[in-house]
């Protein structure tokens, strides 16, 4: 009798087990239908990222006009100088000689020009007196013009010597900085086919600017005035702010790729940014603070035939008991015109707008306008709420307005079908056997 209470009980004991066990599953298993991501609350940046090179505003390359061995030089590397101040000297030797020849050359043109004159009139005289002929007066004229004219381009050379000997010291055509010297006493420098460059001088080097090359995809988003950081190699933890002062519209090609040189305005008061430093550089496109989150893979959701259903069920259940104005502001709510929530107009069934296939519902790509999210209610049936979505950076997408999506709402990205479920992709169930 023992052993039949025993058994009685053990019966009992599994009964109750595997009603607890199917009650559990029941629950959990609208749950485990589904894949969720979470919508969060955070801040948005959407950013363009380039690189390019610091340089100082107001940069000035000093170089020379004549040609020498440099005698002294009188600035180094970091030094500030003042507009005129001398930076270098060339030796005078070869440019003073010339200037006493082109002063010889003056004093004998003149005396030349001197005697023209001088014989012109005395050739007046007789020529009024016809003593001379017309030809021989004209001849003398003649000669008094070229000597005038001999002593004419004696000043000039004159002049230029003066200014080749004047040109012998450097001297520095701005305030600023000496950020480069390439040059050492006693070098030779040649002047004859180009201007070779001894010093750059930087006018202000708390004003840097950097040229940065963007991508002919991206640069219709760049534009004056937008705000920039950047980061240096030098400072890893340090972030810097710049501005774009300019988009230059003339293209460089960089392996098959055209790239547009952006001019970017930063600022260097505490003095840590160097000209040549390669900066990386982030436009902001858009920034948002404290705003909802959802990442874009449920945007791009596609709700199955079977969910479809299982919501017009659901809209039909809730609407039965409804007034027509009831009706008629949820139907907005889910995006469509009277019936689009899964019943007719009057409550009956319908097959509204937007839930005549899976793909009216999905939200697609509509970043910037209006989407949809699918997610399950309080009594874990799926439901979908219209959104207006703002900014995005690819991969999460700001909310702006959606009404029942909070912070914390999971919102469907995947439905787990199993064979018996009817899903609507016929390859589904030939996936799952292999």
């Amino acid at each position: 009798m023992k052993k039949w209470i025993v058994i009685a009980l053990a019966a009992v004991v599994v009964v109750v087990a595997v009603v607890l066990a199917l009650r559990n599953g029941g629950a959990g298993s609208d749950a485990e239908r589904y894949e969720f991501v979470e919508v969060t609350r955070g801040d948005l940046e959407n950013i363009i990222t380039s690189t390019g090179t610091l340089s100082a505003v107001g940069t000035v390359e000093v170089g020379t006009q004549v040609s020498g061995s440099v005698s002294h030089v009188l600035v180094d590397y970091n030094e500030s100088v003042t507009t005129g101040q001398v930076l270098a000297v060339l030796d005078t030797t070869m440019l003073s000689a010339s200037v006493r020849d082109a002063r010889a050359s003056v004093m004998r043109t003149k005396a030349l020009s001197e005697q023209a004159d001088r014989e012109l009139v005395r050739a007046y005289e007789l020529f009024s007196n016809k003593l001379i002929s017309d030809a021989e007066f004209e001849d003398i004229g003649t000669s008094a013009k070229s000597a005038e004219a001999s002593l004419l381009s004696a000043a000039a050379s004159l002049d230029r010597t003066l200014a080749n000997l004047s040109y012998a010291v450097i001297r520095s055509p701005i305030d600023g900085t000496v950020i480069m010297r390439s040059v050492e006493p006693g070098q030779t420098v040649a002047a004859s086919f180009s201007t070779p460059t001894l010093f750059i001088i930087a006018e202000d080097l708390s004003k840097m600017e950097i040229r940065a090359l963007v991508d002919e995809s991206d640069i219709g988003q760049i534009m004056e005035g937008q705000n920039v950081r950047f980061t240096v190699e030098a400072y890893i933890d340090e972030e810097f702010k710049g501005v774009v002062r300019q988009v230059w519209l003339q293209p460089q090609t960089v392996q098959n790729v055209v790239n547009y040189t952006v001019v970017i305005d930063a600022a260097n008061d505490r003095d840590l940014l160097y000209p040549g430093m390669t900066a990386t550089v982030d436009f902001m496109i858009d920034e948002v603070r404290d705003v909802l989150l959802v990442p874009n893979v449920a945007l791009r959701f596609q709700p199955s035939e079977s969910m479809i259903e299982e919501f017009r069920s659901a809209m039909q259940e809730r609407m039965k008991d409804m007034s027509d104005s009831e009706r008629q502001e949820m139907s907005a709510e889910r995006g469509g015109a009277p019936g689009a929530a899964g019943t007719g107009g009057h409550g009956s069934p319908g097959n509204g707008p937007g839930l005549g296939s899976s793909s009216g519902m999905g939200g697609g790509n509509a970043f910037g306008a209006a989407a949809r999210l699918w997610y399950l209610d309080d009594e874990g049936r799926p439901s979908v709420a219209r959104v207006r979505t703002g900014a995005t950076d690819g991969r999460v997408t700001e909310i702006v307005d959606g009404r029942g999506i909070t912070e914390g709402t999971n919102a469907i990205t995947k439905v787990n079908e199993d064979d018996s479920s009817g899903s609507s992709n016929p390859l589904s169930s030939a996936i799952r056997r292999r």
